[in-house]
């Protein structure tokens, strides 16, 4: 048994070794759907906020997997937590449940300050713990006249995932149109615009689902007093309030989640991205017990959600941004990019919280920096023409911060010149 336990993968298939980045990628063109276009590098190892790729570069990770990467790459605590559960309990059907998935959920509860009666629903993807969401919007189906609610509200410039029903939440058309027609009644109004919120929600709403802040927008945080707002109308006329914390949760934004500061109490919130260190896992916190009592045995369900190992790496990556005081890093190194990129020629507007970050750029070259920076040796991310999202590890260290401020205006100058 030991010897099947350290059996390193490079025996099952070459990680290290001759096989070229080059190499790797014209098997992947040949062999995986192209749903993702050609990946921009083959990547082979990582440790902390580094990683490298099948040709030996080192780049630092300033991407984190999309936000994922909480603890970085290879963290031995989350590692050594995960290959002993999978050596003792890898799954068991959610016929049978594990202590280190009733330990999680009592854990995101706590962190959650959810009252009496608060649940949780573990998924494996945050596209997934939405869809339990929009199922949940959905068994609120009744007025208190008995008149059917028909409609469930999101933002312009809302991403909530590409299953069918998240789909129907998010906003961009490029996205929905090849899969119309979409699950029913979402209604799309203006970002940020309290008046047009509180003009739509009205007793026909089953759920309004938020974004604190909208991160494949380009990391545009809701207005001050929004969420009380929407808190405030969702609860005159019995709507649900969703928060999506998919993106901002579990640290992201130097708290547990973007949203605590609000002063208000959700009906539920999804999570994913960093709650498992970058081992899959999603969850629905339900607030309450009206809440938690509207999806019943058999109406929802998931197989591996839950599963004791991915229970597991998510109890450790919480202890470890616990026990190692990662928030306070977090509000540290965020504050220190903020203010660099601020002072950086050629940026116009720096946007976000904590190390979800976003900026804009004075011309349309973001894809050109993204370009430039991988051949520098940096990961980062254009979620538009204009603009330049990080989400690194939460464990970034203000001196790998500075070695991209200080390579920035020379990747925008190598950006503009590639026009």
């Amino acid at each position: 048994m030991s010897e099947i336990q350290q059996t390193p993968v490079s025996e099952l298939v070459e990680t290290t070794g001759h096989t070229s980045g080059a190499e790797w990628l014209a098997r992947y063109s040949s062999s995986l759907m192209g749903v993702f276009g050609t990946p921009q590098r083959v990547l082979v190892r990582g440790a902390g906020c580094l990683v490298w790729d099948a040709d030996g570069k080192e780049y630092l990770d300033l991407l984190g997997g999309i936000a994922v990467n909480a603890l970085g790459h290879a963290n031995p605590f989350v590692t050594s937590v995960i290959s002993s559960q999978l050596a003792t309990l890898g799954h068991v059907s959610n016929f049978f449940t594990s202590p280190t998935q009733i330990a999680l959920a009592e854990k995101l509860l706590a962190l959650a300050h959810a009252p009496a009666g608060s649940k949780v629903f573990f998924a494996n993807s945050g596209t997934e713990a939405i869809e339990a969401a929009f199922k949940l919007a959905r068994r609120n189906a009744t007025g208190p006249n008995g008149a059917p609610r028909t409609k469930i509200i999101a933002l312009e410039g809302a991403f909530h995932g590409r299953t069918m029903g998240a789909l129907a939440l998010t906003a961009k058309e490029a996205y929905r149109a090849p899969f119309e027609p979409l699950p029913g009644g979402v209604v799309h109004i203006p970002f940020g615009d309290v008046a047009a919120l509180e003009a739509a929600i009205d007793e026909s709403v089953a759920a309004v689902f938020l974004e604190p802040i909208q991160g494949e927008a380009g990391v545009r945080p809701l207005p001050a007093g929004y969420l009380k707002a929407a808190r405030a109308a969702t609860s005159k006329a019995g709507a649900l309030l969703i928060l999506d914390e998919v993106q901002t949760g579990i640290g992201r934004t130097g708290k547990w989640f973007a949203s605590e500061d609000a002063g208000i109490v959700p009906d539920a919130i999804t999570l994913a991205k960093g709650l498992g260190g970058g081992f899959p896992i999603g969850a629905l916190i339900t607030f309450g017990e009206q809440t938690s009592s509207l999806l019943t045995a058999g109406q929802h369900g998931s197989t591996f959600g839950g599963n004791p190992v991915a229970t597991a790496a998510a109890l450790a990556t919480l202890h470890a941004l616990e026990s190692q005081r990662v928030l306070e890093n977090v509000a540290k190194v965020g504050e220190y990019l903020r203010t660099g990129l601020a002072d950086v020629d050629g940026v116009t507007e720096v946007r976000g919280e904590g190390l979800l970050i976003g900026f804009d750029l004075d011309a349309d070259v973001a894809p050109a920096v993204v370009a430039a920076g991988l051949d520098a040796g940096f990961i980062v991310n254009s979620p538009g023409p204009y603009t330049i999202r990080l989400a690194p590890p939460l464990v970034l260290t203000t001196e790998q911060a500075g070695t991209f401020l200080a390579a920035l205006p020379a990747l925008l100058q190598t950006a503009k010149d590639a026009q």
